[in-house]
């Protein structure tokens, strides 16, 4: 599944290819993709004709596109309504793909959006889902609950009803401008994670926590900073807590210098191109492999993987030891 920083190269790609332009067009090829439009898909096409997009805008996997009023035919706008936004949300193989409207259609497009002609720039905007599993809808835009802007890109402080229930996460502005915004992230994780005995682990996958973490950062950060997955949150304090916190965000970041990580040819960014952060992972992927930290320092640590929770995890053998409170050391 993509995590953040995929979903955050999609966003940049459309804030540089889509941001500022006119829906003129909205053709529902496959249903599915927008079940989560309540409306069905007549109105969902109706309320998209003649908008413009003014934003692209994200928090942890979420992504959506704020609307404008819907323009008229004598230069002006409808009534005021309730503001809107467009949010797709990718799934397990979701692609927002920016296209020629004479480009051959993805075997799996489910939505194309063509808009408005502009110099240079391709004509339609395509969401390509090939298990379906991800979807686009409308979602009324709603206050954020501590007055800050709703996520990555957004100038104001609002956010989709649909995304209210989602924590910010490590690359947010609000959060990882420096480190006293991390240090004050990590005290509010604190306050919530003292009483828990559930894994670190499961509480970075938790999206009330902290939004964009998937297994592959997750892994990686806890390599980082020599942490067993099943490590009791309730017993971080504050500054392992923020150690954990830069770990993610120094990890995502850098995962989005490479583009993302692909492993296969589902996740792409508006242009199609894949990511190539995968070759510099040290856990996750590289079991039986030396662990790359050890071999530089002398040890014999490799990576195992591990099946947690449903799905698989990958630790060092030598540096991230189980720790006794887990009940497995």
């Amino acid at each position: 599944m993509p995590e953040l920083p995929e979903v955050e190269v999609v966003r940049r790609g459309l804030e540089s290819w889509v941001v500022g332009r006119r829906i003129e067009r909205v053709s529902v090829l496959d249903a599915r993709s927008i079940r989560r439009h309540h409306d069905g898909p007549e109105d969902f096409v109706a309320s998209l004709h003649n908008v413009t997009v003014r934003a692209a805008v994200r928090r942890g996997k979420f992504l959506w596109l704020p609307l404008s009023e819907p323009s008229m035919p004598n230069g002006g706008s409808t009534p005021a309504a309730v503001p809107a936004a467009l949010v797709a949300h990718l799934g397990m193989s979701g692609q927002l793909l920016v296209e020629e409207a004479r480009a051959p259609m993805e075997k799996h497009a489910r939505v194309v959006l063509d808009l408005e002609e502009r110099t240079g720039l391709p004509g339609q905007l395509r969401f390509v889902d090939q298990r379906i599993f991800g979807g686009m809808w409308l979602s009324p835009l709603i206050p954020t609950s501590d007055g800050l802007p709703g996520g990555a890109g957004d100038p104001g402080p609002v956010l989709p009803e649909d995304a209210a229930h989602i924590a910010r996460d490590v690359l947010d502005p609000s959060v990882a401008a420096d480190d006293a915004g991390i240090s004050a992230a990590a005290r509010r994780l604190r306050r919530g994670w003292m009483h828990r005995s559930a894994p670190v682990k499961s509480v970075l996958l938790d999206q009330t926590q902290i939004s964009g973490v998937g297994n592959i950062y997750a892994d990686e950060a806890l390599w980082r900073v020599r942490m067993h997955y099943l490590t009791p949150s309730g017993a971080l304090g504050p500054s392992r807590i923020a150690e954990l916190l830069c770990a993610l965000r120094d990890v995502m970041i850098d995962a989005l210098a490479a583009g993302g990580t692909s492993f296969d040819s589902l996740y792409v960014n508006v242009n199609g191109a894949s990511g190539y952060f995968a070759r510099s992972l040290h856990a996750y992927g590289r079991a039986g492999e030396l662990c790359d930290r050890c071999r530089e320092n002398g040890h014999a640590g490799r990576i195992v993987r591990e099946a947690y929770s449903g799905r698989s995890s990958y630790r060092c053998t030598y540096c991230q030891r189980v720790p006794r409170s887990s009940g497995r050391g």
